[in-house]
């Protein structure tokens, strides 16, 4: 009877257990090459300066945790080395979180950037680098031709060239970048609001797996691919989820900032098969986005039809070692 009670004790205290941490504070001991998402948020972030809504009222509150701006990185710890994929506001914590993933001893800086384009959530970043910061030494950035140009034209990024700080190189559409012998990287042009330079996702790939890249489009409908054949084609899928509908931003012109709302993507990827859909996982919240609270019923039905919602700390294996 008394060892009846003590199993029943037992099961009772693990279920009043906390849940697990968030992966991103879990230790990490890589078993392959892989990709990890270092954020997740539109370029201003969650909560955003100026906000005194609702969305962001959950985190003025203690409601709700901050999320970093949407970044990934790839960790190979077959060749010792690490990228990041953008430079955000938020550089020096995904610095220090892609280090902590690759197990590096000290913060060193990546092997490599990859930047998708010149809006402020991107590349803006890339100050760490320079000397008021890191001070750090010829860092490659892979950049399209007219981000390269950009940023070697225009202050402060070209003291960042003159310095050495940085190393540009430069890349072209569905030229891949050979990273590793098992690793490359092929920039994939898309459709956005180039005022600066023109916008790229990327198709990260390993000799096992391959992921697709795609924080910033402007409407599916508008691109001369096809994003459904992509999707098929990909083991993962990261897709641009600013927001969920066309309601969310009553007070603001959303033709001025086009992307795929999540209703219309949705519907787009209604007829993929039900492996397809669940490659799929949406990122690049805007800070209104009702996808960023699992509390919210819009995260239940996007989950229900078989999608992924982005967290920080989501990993994704390119290269299994086991």
């Amino acid at each position: 009877m008394l060892l009846r009670l003590l199993a029943i004790l037992s099961v009772v205290f693990i279920a009043c257990q906390p849940e697990s941490k968030n992966l991103k504070d879990l230790p990490l001991k890589p078993q392959g090459t892989f990709v990890a998402l270092l954020g997740i948020a539109q370029d201003a972030g969650y909560p955003q300066a100026g906000c005194n809504k609702k969305c962001c009222g959950a985190y003025w509150n203690g409601e709700a945790k901050a999320e970093k701006v949407i970044s990934l990185g790839l960790i190979d710890p077959e060749t010792n080395q690490k990228w990041l994929f953008e430079a955000t506001p938020d550089f020096k914590l995904q610095l220090k979180a892609l280090n902590k993933l690759s197990g590096a001893q000290n913060d060193t800086p990546p092997n490599g950037i990859f930047l998708t384009h010149a809006h402020t959530g991107h590349y803006t970043g890339l100050m760490h680098l320079g000397r008021e910061a890191m001070g750090s030494t010829i860092v490659p950035v892979y950049a399209m031709p007219k981000m390269k140009t950009y940023l070697e034209t225009n202050g402060p990024w070209e003291q960042l060239v003159a310095l050495n700080n940085i190393l540009l190189k430069p890349i072209k559409e569905d030229q891949p970048i050979q990273l590793t012998k098992e690793i490359t990287v092929t920039p994939i042009l898309v459709p956005h609001r180039d005022e600066y330079s023109e916008t790229v996702g990327f198709i990260i790939a390993s000799t096992q797996k391959k992921l697709l890249f795609i924080p910033d489009i402007n409407k599916w409908d508008v691109w001369d691919r096809s994003i459904n054949q992509y999707v098929e084609q990909v083991d993962y899928a990261l897709l641009d989820a600013a927001f969920y509908d066309n309601e969310e931003l009553p007070n603001r012109d959303m033709s001025a900032i086009p992307h795929p709302f999540v209703v219309e993507s949705l519907q787009q990827f209604k007829g993929l098969s039900k492996k397809d859909k669940n490659k799929i996982t949406f990122v690049h919240f805007n800070h209104s986005n009702p996808l960023l609270s699992k509390q919210n019923k819009q995260y239940r039905e996007v989950v229900q039809q078989g999608y992924q919602v982005g967290f920080e700390g989501m990993q994704f294996p390119l290269i299994d070692l086991q």
